[in-house]
């Protein structure tokens, strides 16, 4: 085997990792566009919108375990040669999609009940559950369009990914612009209307997604959607198999961040809103890491698939050293701009915006900390899903997050009295934690 050189890694590793990194930051930019033509429309229906939008994520993260575990099955399978198995694989990850998202619907249809025992006020449980029992009808094709994206990219075409994600923020715009104000002729529906642009934005992606998948002269001899209605049970057992722990492992980060949330809601107004300025820009760089830690689960698992140890292990040190880099440059950005960051999320006419914009550029400064821990973590996760390892990595992610994190956070909250710069440092113990336990994991794993 021709070893390859550390810049054709970082190449490679970049050429995939970059259009990801860009297709997940414009995934966010749905949900931004969301809150703030929500909040143009009102405090009440704004306030739903992100309480629905919120808990939709969290069962989409459930579900999405199935599409993120074809990403190194395919990208396996393609290195060995088997397209079969490709074919096999994607398809039975579709098949669990569907399921997935058919089996969760009653929840969104029941959401109402659901929002006021867990104490939300009635009106905005009431224009949740309007929302929800909408938005859930794009479940499944929220699962199948990620399913499709996992399978071209373990193909390497992720431009395609990025270009239909970014042509998706636009159409999300002109529906949300059109339903929730009833501009150009369209009923007003408020957030019902956002419900209605969210699943027309996904069932558009999945329509294109999947013609680019089916009618690809370069992808048509896997046949795809041929007999699509027969039934793997061998590989559908896979796909569970590699797919629960992951969506598992997304909920329990996912909780940690809103246990967060919740904590420094006890804490104090201010604090709350500092903390999800600071956590928004947090975010914004995490993509990148997300971007880089799917393009070495793509790498990893090509090597894995043709039996190429040391190239799959230098493939892994390059990958971790494009994500300490970016690491690195986001430290030196939070040290040393913090204020006109925070600045750009607040109107500084507003008496309590001084406030805020004090306590969150104390909590950007220790969101340094938190970069190096979540970008280890991320890529640590990326790394070992290409390997297919996802059962000890869901328990090792869930201990740190959950057994210690949540508890520093609130021993240095409040017992220590360290507040919301405590809470932070907290998450960080926990990130720490994770990054260490899982590169842990990955390196005793493929040492020879």
């Amino acid at each position: 085997m021709t070893q390859m050189t550390t810049s054709t890694h970082a190449r490679e590793t970049l050429a995939l990792g970059l259009p990801l990194a860009g297709s997940s930051l414009a995934q966010m930019a749905l949900h931004v566009t969301d809150v703030v033509m929500m909040g143009w429309y009102g405090v009440v229906p704004l306030a739903a919108v992100v309480l629905g939008a919120s808990s939709f994520f969290i069962v989409f993260v459930l579900g999405s375990g199935f599409a993120k575990a074809v990403l190194p099955m395919v990208a396996a399978a393609l290195a060995r040669g088997d397209e079969t198995q490709v074919r096999r694989d994607t398809r039975m990850g579709l098949w669990l999609s569907i399921g997935f998202g058919a089996v969760v619907y009653p929840v969104f249809w029941w959401s109402g009940p659901i929002l006021l025992a867990l104490g939300q006020k009635p009106e905005v449980a009431a224009i949740g559950q309007d929302y929800l029992r909408i938005a859930g009808l794009g479940m499944v094709a929220a699962l199948c369009v990620t399913v499709l994206q996992s399978y071209l990219s373990a193909f390497g075409r992720t431009q395609v990914v990025l270009w239909v994600t970014l042509a998706a923020v636009g159409l999300n715009i002109a529906v949300n612009w059109a339903l929730i104000f009833g501009n150009w002729g369209f009923p007003e529906l408020g957030a019902q209307g956002a419900a209605v642009a969210t699943v027309t934005v996904q069932v558009f992606s999945l329509i294109v997604l999947a013609l680019y998948a089916g009618l690809l002269p370069a992808l048509r001899r896997f046949h795809l959607f041929q007999r699509f209605w027969r039934s793997d049970w061998v590989a559908l057992r896979q796909v569970w198999r590699l797919g629960v722990p992951i969506g598992l492992t997304g909920v329990a980060e996912g909780g940690l961040f809103h246990a967060s949330a919740l904590m420094m809601g006890w804490i104090g107004t201010v604090q709350l809103a500092a903390h999800g300025i600071a956590l928004e820009v947090a975010a914004l760089t995490f993509m990148l890491h997300v971007g880089l830690s799917s393009a070495a689960t793509i790498r990893v698992a090509r090597f894995e698939g043709r039996g190429d140890w040391p190239g799959l292990r230098r493939a892994a040190v390059v990958a971790v050293a494009l994500s300490l880099v970016i690491a690195v440059a986001s430290v030196a950005l939070f040290l040393t701009l913090p204020r006109p960051i925070v600045a750009l999320f607040l109107d500084l006419e507003k008496p309590e915006s001084a406030e805020i914009l004090a306590y969150g550029v104390v909590l950007l400064m220790v969101a340094g900390l938190f970069q190096l821990a979540d970008g280890m973590q991320v890529m640590a996760l990326g790394l070992l899903r290409g390997i297919q390892d996802t059962k000890v990595p869901m328990v090792l992610a869930a201990v740190s997050y959950w057994l210690i994190g949540i508890p520093c956070s609130y021993v240095l909250a409040f017992p220590m009295d360290m507040g919301g710069v405590g809470l932070w440092l907290g998450l960080v113990v926990g990130l720490f934690c994770a990054a260490g336990s899982l590169m842990w994991r990955f390196w005793r794993l493929v040492r020879v």
